[in-house]
Protein backbone atom coordinates (compact mmCIF):
# COMPACT_ATOMS: atom_id res chain seq x y z
CA UNK A 1 0.00 0.00 0.00
CA UNK A 2 2.81 2.43 0.82
CA UNK A 3 4.38 1.68 -2.57
CA UNK A 4 1.22 2.93 -4.28
CA UNK A 5 1.32 6.21 -2.32
CA UNK A 6 4.97 6.65 -3.24
CA UNK A 7 4.26 6.17 -6.95
CA UNK A 8 1.25 8.47 -6.87
CA UNK A 9 3.22 11.14 -5.02
CA UNK A 10 6.12 10.86 -7.49
CA UNK A 11 3.74 11.13 -10.44
CA UNK A 12 2.04 14.21 -8.98
CA UNK A 13 5.40 15.93 -8.39
CA UNK A 14 6.46 15.15 -11.95
CA UNK A 15 3.21 16.48 -13.45
CA UNK A 16 3.37 19.62 -11.31
CA UNK A 17 6.93 20.35 -12.46
CA UNK A 18 5.90 19.92 -16.10
CA UNK A 19 3.00 22.30 -15.62
CA UNK A 20 5.22 24.91 -13.93
CA UNK A 21 7.83 24.78 -16.71
CA UNK A 22 5.11 25.09 -19.37
CA UNK A 23 3.84 28.26 -17.65
CA UNK A 24 7.39 29.69 -17.61
CA UNK A 25 7.76 29.02 -21.34
CA UNK A 26 4.44 30.74 -22.11
CA UNK A 27 5.40 33.79 -20.03
CA UNK A 28 8.86 33.99 -21.61
CA UNK A 29 7.53 33.79 -25.17
CA UNK A 30 4.95 36.52 -24.52
CA UNK A 31 7.70 38.79 -23.22
CA UNK A 32 9.78 38.24 -26.33
CA UNK A 33 6.83 38.90 -28.66
CA UNK A 34 6.15 42.23 -27.00
CA UNK A 35 9.69 43.49 -27.60
CA UNK A 36 9.96 43.09 -31.38
CA UNK A 37 10.98 46.19 -33.35
CA UNK A 38 8.06 47.37 -35.46
CA UNK A 39 8.67 47.93 -39.16
CA UNK A 40 12.32 46.82 -39.10
CA UNK A 41 13.91 46.88 -42.55
CA UNK A 42 17.60 46.23 -43.24
CA UNK A 43 18.99 46.59 -46.75
CA UNK A 44 20.97 45.72 -48.81
CA UNK A 45 21.72 42.26 -47.57
CA UNK A 46 24.17 40.95 -48.76
CA UNK A 47 26.22 44.15 -48.42
CA UNK A 48 28.68 44.96 -51.19
CA UNK A 49 29.29 48.72 -50.80
CA UNK A 50 30.19 48.82 -47.08
CA UNK A 51 26.94 50.46 -45.95
CA UNK A 52 23.77 48.98 -44.49
CA UNK A 53 20.58 50.97 -44.10
CA UNK A 54 18.42 50.13 -41.09
CA UNK A 55 14.98 51.69 -40.82
CA UNK A 56 12.15 51.16 -38.37
CA UNK A 57 8.65 52.51 -37.93
CA UNK A 58 9.69 54.96 -35.18
CA UNK A 59 13.31 55.64 -36.27
CA UNK A 60 14.65 56.14 -32.72
CA UNK A 61 18.37 55.86 -31.93
CA UNK A 62 19.53 52.28 -32.38
CA UNK A 63 22.28 50.38 -30.62
CA UNK A 64 23.93 48.01 -33.09
CA UNK A 65 26.04 45.02 -32.05
CA UNK A 66 27.57 42.76 -34.70
CA UNK A 67 28.95 39.31 -33.90
CA UNK A 68 30.92 36.93 -36.10
CA UNK A 69 29.76 33.34 -36.50
CA UNK A 70 31.86 32.27 -33.51
CA UNK A 71 30.00 34.72 -31.26
CA UNK A 72 32.82 37.26 -30.93
CA UNK A 73 31.67 40.89 -30.84
CA UNK A 74 33.27 42.66 -33.82
CA UNK A 75 31.39 45.98 -33.84
CA UNK A 76 29.27 47.94 -31.38
CA UNK A 77 27.89 51.39 -32.09
CA UNK A 78 24.86 53.65 -31.72
CA UNK A 79 23.34 55.20 -34.82
CA UNK A 80 20.81 58.02 -34.96
CA UNK A 81 20.33 57.86 -38.72
CA UNK A 82 19.58 54.93 -41.00
CA UNK A 83 23.11 54.39 -42.31
CA UNK A 84 25.57 51.93 -40.74
CA UNK A 85 29.14 51.76 -42.02
CA UNK A 86 30.42 48.16 -42.07
CA UNK A 87 33.36 48.69 -44.43
CA UNK A 88 35.82 47.75 -41.65
CA UNK A 89 34.40 44.21 -41.56
CA UNK A 90 35.80 41.52 -43.82
CA UNK A 91 33.64 39.41 -46.11
CA UNK A 92 31.58 36.78 -44.34
CA UNK A 93 28.44 35.98 -42.40
CA UNK A 94 27.62 37.94 -39.25
CA UNK A 95 24.82 38.21 -36.70
CA UNK A 96 23.50 41.74 -36.14
CA UNK A 97 21.57 42.64 -33.00
CA UNK A 98 19.55 45.85 -33.11
CA UNK A 99 18.24 47.47 -29.91
CA UNK A 100 15.76 50.36 -30.12
CA UNK A 101 14.25 51.66 -26.87
CA UNK A 102 12.89 48.51 -25.13
CA UNK A 103 12.68 46.45 -28.33
CA UNK A 104 15.34 44.30 -29.98
CA UNK A 105 15.81 42.15 -33.06
CA UNK A 106 18.47 39.80 -34.37
CA UNK A 107 19.20 39.20 -38.04
CA UNK A 108 21.79 37.55 -40.27
CA UNK A 109 24.10 39.96 -42.14
CA UNK A 110 26.16 38.91 -45.15
CA UNK A 111 29.09 41.02 -46.31
CA UNK A 112 30.66 40.39 -49.70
Amino acid sequence: MTKNYFYIFTLLVFLFSLSASAQDIKTHSKTQEATVIEGLDMYPNPVSNGKVYISTKNDFDKEIIIFDVLGKKVLQTVINSRELNVSALSSGVYIIKINEKEASATRKLIIR
